[in-house]
Parts: C-alpha cells; structure tokens; sequence
C-alpha cells in the first residue's frame, strides 16, 4: 500500500466481487432515494446533490440485499492494516448534472469555496457550535468508495491533494500535542486547519479520481479531499454519479491511532 501512505489514496480497478456487489448495492441505494423521506433530508444544493449519509442499508460485514459481505480489493487491504472494524451504514453520495449550486443556508464565502476548491476538507473535523468552530469529532481509520454507475470522468470525480496527509499530520500533531486522546475532542482546530489547508492548496498537487462501475477508491483518512464541479457535457445514466462510502472510526478513543497509525 505504498500508494495510499506516500500519495494518500489508491484505486483499485473493477473484479468480478466488487461489480456484483455493486450490482446489490445499487439496487438497494435507488430505493433509498426515491424514499420521500429520505429524499428530504439528502437533497441539497437544489437538487444536484443527494447527501445520502447512512443511506445504504448494509450490515457490519458490509453485506447488503443479497450482496454477502463486502469483499472489494481495497477493503481487504484496510482490513490488514486497522483491523476488522465494523462497518457502518454506507453513504450514498450521488451527484447530479448542475452541481454545484448553493447549499440551503450556505454563504456566498462557503459556496465559492465548493466551486472553486471542491469544498476542500478533512474528514471528521465537524463544524461545532454557531460559530462553526472546527473539533475532531470522528476519527475515522480510512475512506473507501465504491462506484455505483458508470459516468464520463468529468462527471463531479472525487478530488485529492496529493501527500496532503503529511502536511495535516504534522499540523494536528503541534496541536494535540500534550492533549491525552481521549480529549481530543474538545481542542479548537479551527486555525491550525485553515492555515494548514491553504498550505495544502499551495503546495500540493490537485488530483481528480474518476472511478469506473465497481472501481474502488480508499483516500487515507488525513488527506484534503473534496468534489469536483459538474463538467460540461459530460455524460452519466439518469442516477447521476453514485458512490458508496465507508468511513469506520477507530473506537477506542485513549489511544492515538488517529494520529500515530499509518
């Protein structure tokens, strides 16, 4: 895995496994989104993109419908490397022609940011508070995704700054340093993740991931990522471009394996 520790992700081409799973899991996704309830909660930015948090009805193993576990390439390599942490219900990210349009409540600063830098960020940092203060409040081990439809490359692909993850680790190590991990939760980020972003966007290279059908896609956990605009033109069947993600987090939150694992 020398990609994902040097560079910060790796894609993995489609199998057999993973395309039949895929098969399940979209299937099972397309019923979500056409829940009216779940649509009301997952459609934002007018409707170009469906959020789809823990949309995916899958299980621990990552079985869903008749799929069986979830046994892609990527994921066996995670596995080795953090353990079998159990997974949570898939996002399901679909993106749509259009994207991206502002997001209900969003402010002109906010909605800049997501065209012109992909609504860069890391994962788990939440924005907490009236303030949107920036605290690490999932710490997730890895990101896989797992595309659910076929679409041309211009078509909203996922966005990696590469070797970001260094920068960050070195960032959030000076500031949790000193600070038991069981605590982490409660530091202020907010400054040390913007100034170490806009050194990302000055330093690091802008990598877009279009993944094919069954591809698989595993981001390291620290790397500043986001969602490219909608290219013109570009081609995808009417379910847009659909993506399962799965983020597990570490669970036992007095070691430092956020930080300290590779």
């Amino acid at each position: 895995m020398k990609a994902l520790f040097d560079k910060g992700w790796a894609v993995f081409a489609p199998d057999q496994g993973v395309l039949s799973w895929a098969a399940s899991a979209r299937v099972a996704a397309l019923a979500r989104i056409s829940d009216p309830e779940e649509a009301a909660k997952s459609q934002q930015c007018e409707g170009t993109w469906f959020v789809g948090v823990d949309c995916l009805r899958n299980d621990a193993t990552g079985a869903v419908a008749q799929s069986g576990p979830l046994t892609v390439v990527g994921y066996g390599v995670v596995r080795a490397l953090y353990g079998a942490l159990p997974l949570h219900r898939a996002q399901v990210s679909v993106i749509y022609p259009g994207y991206p349009r502002p997001r209900a409540g969003e402010s002109e600063a906010a909605f800049r940011f997501r065209l012109t830098r992909d609504a860069a960020h890391v994962d788990g940092l939440l924005a907490i508070g009236p303030e949107r203060r920036r605290m690490l409040r999932e710490r997730h081990a890895y990101i896989l995704g797992v595309s659910l439809t076929d679409c041309a490359p211009e078509a909203s692909p996922l966005v990696v700054w590469e070797g970001s993850h260094h920068i960050m680790r070195r960032a959030f190590e000076r500031a949790l340093g000193g600070v038991a991990p069981q605590d982490w939760g409660e530091v202020d980020l907010t400054e040390t993740y913007q100034a170490t972003r806009r050194e990302v966007f000055e330093t690091c290279t802008r990598v877009t991931l279009p993944v094919p059908l069954g591809g698989v896609s595993l981001v390291h956990r620290l790397a500043l990522h986001g969602v490219a605009p909608w290219g013109q033109g570009a081609d995808a069947p009417p379910e847009g471009r659909m993506i399962a993600y799965f983020r597990p987090e570490f669970e036992d939150l007095k070691q430092p394996s956020w930080l300290s694992q590779p």
